[in-house]
């Protein structure tokens, strides 16, 4: 009887511990020079058994940094009213926000066209990383009138929720106007934000926002890890 290949038995007991929960979605697997030392190998036959996993979408690599278990795909509906927090939650997980950058400059053209501003005019751009059970699901810009919302700059220094800083400049509730989805190549920077290997496939979306009575208020561009997120199109 022919002997199971070393590096397939130690795929399929990485495989094993995974599904029993000793290392979970977004956490990072022993390096390749501890697994060699556990199985008696080289790391040759460890990079093998990882590469068999990182084929099959159980693992992903990121350079400089090792093997993660790869996060299990989240359905993020897009419909009429845009709640990142109340979507995600909806399927069960729990999720949060890290802010990256709030900051005020001019808008660059499309920007402006989407806020129905003139070139140039003031905006408020809010990026972070949306996360679910501490794997990064997305990158995220936001960008809003400075006029329109003189306080929301300093509020977003406090609030990572969108909707929570919105309700507290005087916004209550605002509805999702438009949506265009693309699939990108993930660049060094994105790839990084992510999790992903440079290049990697992602999906990004491109949307405005309005308050209830159809004025411009938001334009979002988010990134979302292709091999971590379904989006799902609803139709309200």
């Amino acid at each position: 009887m022919a002997r199971t290949p070393i590096w397939k038995h130690i795929a399929g007991t990485l495989e094993d511990e995974m599904r029993e929960g000793l290392y979970h979605a977004g956490g990072k697997l022993p390096t390749e020079a501890a697994l060699a030392a556990r199985f008696g190998v080289n790391r040759h036959t460890v990079r093998r058994a990882l590469g068999d996993l990182v084929e099959r979408g159980l693992v992903y690599t990121r350079r400089g940094s090792g093997a993660f278990v790869a996060q299990e795909v989240t359905d993020y509906p897009i419909g009429k009213r845009v709640r990142f927090h109340q979507n995600v939650s909806a399927t069960g997980k729990l999720v949060d926000k890290k802010r990256l950058r709030v900051e005020t400059r001019p808008a660059r053209n499309v920007e402006a066209e989407a806020l129905g501003l003139a070139s140039g005019d003031p905006v408020v751009v809010y990026e972070g990383l949306s996360r679910s059970g501490g794997a990064v699901l997305a990158h995220f810009e936001s960008i809003f009138s400075a006029e329109r919302l003189p306080r929301l700059a300093e509020t977003f220094l406090t609030e990572t929720s969108v909707t929570n800083a919105l309700r507290a400049n005087g916004i209550p509730d605002y509805l999702r106007a438009q949506t265009r989805v693309t699939a990108e190549l993930a660049d060094p920077a994105l790839a990084l934000h992510l999790g992903v290997r440079e290049r990697e496939p992602i999906l990004r979306t491109r949307a405005i926002n309005t308050t209830p009575d159809g004025d411009p208020l938001e334009y979002g561009v988010t990134s979302f890890a292709g091999s971590r997120v379904a989006l799902t199109i609803e139709s309200d």
